[in-house]
């Protein structure tokens, strides 16, 4: 299988017609069919269906386009290093990070990372579910979690300290939780489909089933919800911290027990070595945890 005709077949896709991607590669028509030919004969599959006007993916072709779209930019990232002059970051970065995250701390410095970095391009994902890193062609993902799956590869960049918060108007009408028993007679808002809170304390795990009527997919609505007096929330302090100090939320510090620790971490795809487009993204994002305070390892 060439790259050469790999390219063009992406190409293709990408222009939505093979005459756009014949003039995008400086290749004649002729050249640009044969080729996309070429790469049908040694995988033995037909990739597109296509017309004198239009073309369509087939549905082997629609499988094996992230993995054509991954070879070609690891050929260009490959060469990319191999020419002495570079030395930023070159290629498409594609990243997935959480939704409120990414819109605090990441998508404020795309924009200039990019302007550093000439040849360097990056679609954001921004989805709080982690994506099959491989076969999406994901380069990076930042998640805020407990890992437990030991088939990730996974390198922890800063703690995630949380905290129990409530409005000033749930906590006059319901109450101020103490102890860890206390949270079974209040509303604790679940984030996604959370059965529990894990709280660490007197040197063992205490699990708290939820009890509210109400749950939401994002943080950001537990946030809004428990600005409205509708419960309490589990929210990292990154993300309250602002409202705690207007006096818009209560942080709850119970007497027995504090939140389980979760860390901020950078999840692979494979365990070779990290592209100069990762390495800089990771870069900046500890630059940016590290001036909004939060401690990176």
């Amino acid at each position: 299988m060439d790259t050469a005709d790999v390219q063009v077949f992406v190409a293709a896709v990408t222009a939505g017609s093979l005459a756009a991607a014949a003039r995008q590669l400086g290749l004649t028509p002729m050249i640009a069919s044969r080729r996309l030919a070429a790469l049908e004969t040694a995988l033995n599959i037909r990739l597109l269906h296509r017309t004198t006007r239009s073309l369509a993916l087939t549905p082997e072709g629609e499988t094996f386009l992230p993995f054509a779209r991954a070879l070609v930019e690891n050929e260009a990232e490959a060469m990319a290093r191999l020419r002495a002059e570079t030395l930023g970051a070159a290629g498409l970065l594609r990243v997935s990070v959480p939704i409120s995250f990414g819109l605090k701390f990441i998508m404020p410095f795309v924009p200039k990372l990019l302007e550093d970095n000439p040849d360097l391009r990056i679609s954001v994902d921004l989805s709080d579910s982690l994506p099959d890193l491989v076969a999406t062609g994901t380069d990076l993902a930042i998640r805020i979690a407990r890992l437990r799956d030991s088939s990730l590869i996974a390198r922890k960049l800063a703690d995630n300290p949380r905290a129990l918060v409530a409005s000033p108007a749930y906590i006059a009408r319901r109450g101020l939780p103490n102890r860890v028993e206390d949270l079974a007679e209040h509303d604790c808002l679940a984030l996604g489909s959370a059965t529990h809170w894990t709280l660490m304390g007197e040197g063992r795990e205490r699990h708290v089933r939820l009890s509210s009527r109400l749950s939401c997919s994002s943080i950001a609505g537990c946030q809004a919800a428990s600005l409205a007096g509708g419960g309490i929330a589990l929210l990292s302090n990154w993300y309250v911290d602002e409202d705690v100090a207007a006096g818009r939320l209560v942080k709850i510090n119970l007497v027995d027990a504090v939140p389980e620790e979760i860390a901020i971490w950078a999840v692979y795809p494979t365990s070779q070595l990290v592209l100069p487009k990762v390495r800089v993204f990771i870069a900046t994002l500890r630059q940016t945890l590290i001036a909004a305070g939060i401690r990176t390892v």
